[in-house]
């Protein structure tokens, strides 16, 4: 599988679930079940690659700010969710975590940002298809620490500095 592959399956279950992250999963497992175990294993690296490289101060910040606050579990789950958003919402977030504030359409916090199931997608699928436990990736572990500065979650002067168009946008 291939990284287009890989962001037409993502983006066929995002519209499929018309925005809904816990249908997004659902669809997107029953897609994962159609393909071979290895095109399974091969799209769970192409998510995990991107889970990693979300792992960013910055991003956190954003999350944080867009989610009015998101410990280490809810920046986890925003990740997955980001990568759910499709290829030109994350890697317009990658590049410049504060765009997501144009890239974003409607933002609702009680449903947004939390994409926990779409981490466990190819697991899933993987379980379907074999009945067993997906095996090691065989990918570098994530570092221990995010990439980049570290960020004052508590200082709002500082967030929305660092953020000003989405300090803008969801806090103003």
């Amino acid at each position: 599988m291939d990284e287009t592959e890989f962001w037409e399956l993502v983006d066929a279950a995002r519209e499929g679930a018309e925005g809904d992250p816990e249908d997004q999963a659902d669809l997107l497992v029953d897609r994962l079940a159609r393909l071979d175990p290895e095109s399974v294993l091969d799209f769970a690296r192409h998510f995990e690659a991107r889970y990693g490289r979300a792992y960013t101060w910055d991003l956190w910040g954003a999350a944080w700010v867009l989610l009015d606050g998101a410990s280490d579990d809810a920046f986890d789950f925003f990740r997955c969710w980001l990568i759910g958003q499709g290829r030109d919402v994350f890697e317009g977030a990658v590049h410049d975590p504060d765009a997501l504030a144009d890239l974003l359409g409607e933002f609702d916090e009680e449903l947004d940002g939390d994409g926990e199931d779409l981490g466990y997608a190819a697991d899933e699928a993987y379980e379907q298809l074999t009945g067993t436990v997906a095996p090691d990736l065989g990918i570098p572990p994530a570092p221990a620490e995010p990439e980049g500065t570290p960020v004052d979650f508590e200082n709002e002067q500082a967030l929305a500095e660092r953020y000003p168009r989405l300090w803008s946008r969801f806090k103003d």
